[in-house]
């Protein structure tokens, strides 16, 4: 498969510095967090790419610079080969950027409530001079709800319901590429389930490529077909899922995996996770995870890792194949 989208060097930091006045009555310099790290990925086409990893960790700033919202700092990010931040053919990028759209983590915040949804729907559609007539319509009856729904307003629907109208209106330019950005979060166990099937299935139907950010590794599991795991900024581990799943690489991936509810593991006892992550304005040095880390040693305080092959996994670790060994071996002793 080629390349839909091609993440090379992501690099996002922001000025969160207090106002002028405050830091030169209080003389503090200014302040930077860096949401971002020297992140590069590939997205195939027609495929499921997920990033995973706690809160703070950068998924939803790389989900944002990718549809266009947030420029980059340093790096580029290409979209069927062409890096939208810096071309200059406005015709080229206008019809790439109807390539890509985006379903927000929130239904409730995402949806103009003083617009019906035929309106909310047809608005990529209607904004680019193209043909609304009965798009709507057809694209809530694609998503499972009814034709007649186009002329409520959203306060009217459910979250499962207002999830499936973002997901309408991702549709209505016919997108090659959509930005899933925590799509199920904040919605019922039961319902998002609905919610992924229905992705699913538009995935197989329409050919679309997804961009998934999640932290509920369960859904991912169902979802990906590729996972890359951020920490802090910084992409630690990507590997196809069923190789992550069976053997990661990373002891932050691992911590992941342990600290993840399971049905086959009633009355387990795990060990919590040590720390919290960093402050982002002041990264530790070396890598970054290396304070909460159990393999850690003085190497990891001083180097940053760079990301190396092993197997079919890309990882940033110094004891990638110990933090292997490891896992493998836990499991053996529990028993």
């Amino acid at each position: 498969m080629t390349s839909l989208i091609s993440v090379r060097g992501l690099t996002r930091v922001f000025d969160v510095s207090k106002p002028w006045l405050n830091r030169v009555l209080e003389r503090l310099p200014k302040s930077y967090l860096t949401a971002v790290s020297d992140v590069s990925f590939e997205v195939e086409e027609k495929s499921v790419y997920a990033l995973v990893g706690e809160s703070g960790s950068g998924k939803s700033t790389i989900g944002k610079i990718v549809v266009g919202l947030v420029p980059p700092t340093e790096g580029t990010v290409e979209i069927e080969g062409v890096d939208l931040s810096r071309e200059t053919d406005a015709a080229k990028v206008d019809r790439i950027r109807s390539d890509v759209q985006m379903i927000f983590q929130d239904p409730y915040a995402s949806l103009n409530p003083r617009w019906r949804v035929r309106d909310i729907i047809a608005e990529p559609v209607a904004a680019r001079g193209g043909e609304t007539a009965g798009l709507a319509e057809r694209l809530l009856e694609q998503v499972g709800l009814s034709a007649a729904d186009a002329s409520k307003f959203p306060h009217e629907f459910s979250g499962g319901q207002r999830q499936r109208l973002c997901i309408a209106r991702a549709l209505a330019s016919n997108p090659r590429v959509i930005v899933c950005d925590e799509p199920t979060s904040a919605l019922d166990v039961s319902v998002q389930a609905q919610v992924l099937n229905l992705m699913s299935d538009l995935r197989q139907e329409l050919g679309l490529t997804y961009l998934f950010i999640s932290h509920d590794l369960t859904v991912v599991q169902h979802m990906a077909d590729r996972i890359g795991v951020l920490y802090l900024g910084r992409l630690v581990e990507e590997a196809p899922r069923d190789t992550l799943f069976e053997a990661p690489a990373h002891p932050y991936t691992q911590m992941l995996f342990a600290a993840a509810p399971r049905m086959d593991a009633f009355g387990r006892e795990v060990e919590p996770p040590k720390g919290e992550i960093p402050d982002a304005i002041n990264p530790p040095p070396g890598c970054a995870f290396h304070p909460r880390c159990p393999l850690a040693i003085e190497r990891c305080s001083v180097e940053r890792p760079e990301m190396r092959t092993l197997g079919e996994t890309r990882v940033a670790c110094h004891r990638a194949e110990e933090a292997v060994r490891r896992f493998r071996a836990e499991p053996a002793t529990a028993e």
